[in-house]
């Protein structure tokens, strides 16, 4: 199916225009979970932990994995993260490294952030990250490209990704705060869907602004859209800039709201990119039940 094919099947629904007042519903629903420990730990139990800086390094990814096996040990009666996500160079760090099995190894890669190299290069870096043992992989799209309108070469290059994945999860990045419009993140979801992502995810955090709930809106309704169509379920990872527990229950009702509790409490559908809202939430969660919360636990 060619990108054009694909634009015309799930034309841009316009009321997508007009979504403050659902995105303000959710904020006011939302609030009740900043007291739900269930919701709360469902919650934890999806973020991606996530070191990007330019000073990591093999002994740090490795300090920074140490803090998640002790977890379990430190606090049994509470869920783990979600996943690990660092640069796919430290790949074979998570595999020799991360010892808690329900923890998924994601990496960045594709020339992230800026997905600015050749197409051949960006499937080499991905295919030798998941060889070298990450189990998702999370990739930029061709942002320059998509906003030239070049979709076919955004959906063809984005194919060849999926196939290095192999096995591997594939979480596309849209880089919203860089697309000018509801319809440009829609159009770019439903590419995305179609070159058989696992995940679309908001923004990488790097470039432009993060995650904002109104993209967040339109990219659950595109998956929504997408699911009624092709029966096949698509996860939601909104990323960049989400720090505290009000933050993290927004998007959270925001993908209930429109895909279903099921969704939302399924760490394989849902994913929150995060390096700050761990500790913030591990704080929130022990003070609902009563315990000495650290000021800095990952």
């Amino acid at each position: 199916m060619t990108a054009q094919q694909i634009i015309d099947e799930f034309p841009y629904p316009v009321q997508l225009d007009n979504i403050q007042a659902n995105i303000e519903k959710a904020r006011i629903d939302s609030q009740k979970y900043l007291s739900d420990d269930a919701v709360l730990q469902t919650i934890f139990n999806s973020i991606d932990l996530t070191t990007l800086s330019a000073t990591d390094s093999a002994s740090s990814v490795r300090n920074f994995v140490s803090r998640v096996n002790s977890f379990a040990a430190d606090y049994p009666d509470l869920k783990n993260v979600g996943g690990i996500c660092v640069y796919a160079v430290f790949a074979p760090i998570l595999k020799s490294t991360l010892r808690v099995e329900s923890v998924h190894r994601a990496v960045v890669a594709a020339c992230f952030p800026s997905s600015q190299t050749f197409t051949d290069i960006k499937v080499a870096e991905v295919a030798k990250a998941v060889s070298a043992g990450a189990t998702e992989v999370d990739v930029v799209i061709s942002v320059g490209e998509f906003l030239d309108g070049n979709y076919e070469f955004v959906l063809d290059e984005l194919r060849s990704l999926r196939t290095a994945t192999g096995s591997a999860r594939l979480k596309v990045i849209l880089e919203t705060g860089a697309l000018t419009s509801h319809e440009e993140i829609w159009i770019a979801s439903l590419l995305a869907m179609e070159a058989s992502a696992d995940f679309i995810k908001t923004s990488t955090g790097k470039n432009c602004s993060g995650v904002t709930p109104e993209a967040a809106y339109v990219m659950c309704s595109a998956i929504a859209a997408f699911a009624k169509a092709r029966g096949r379920k698509v996860g939601f990872k909104p990323a960049g800039g989400i720090s505290s527990p009000d933050e993290a229950v927004l998007y959270y009702e925001i993908v209930r709201s429109l895909l279903g509790t099921e969704q939302v409490s399924n760490n394989t559908l849902f994913r929150i990119g995060a390096s700050r809202l761990a500790n913030s939430l591990l704080q929130k969660i022990l003070t609902l039940k009563g315990r000495t919360a650290p000021e800095k636990y990952f």
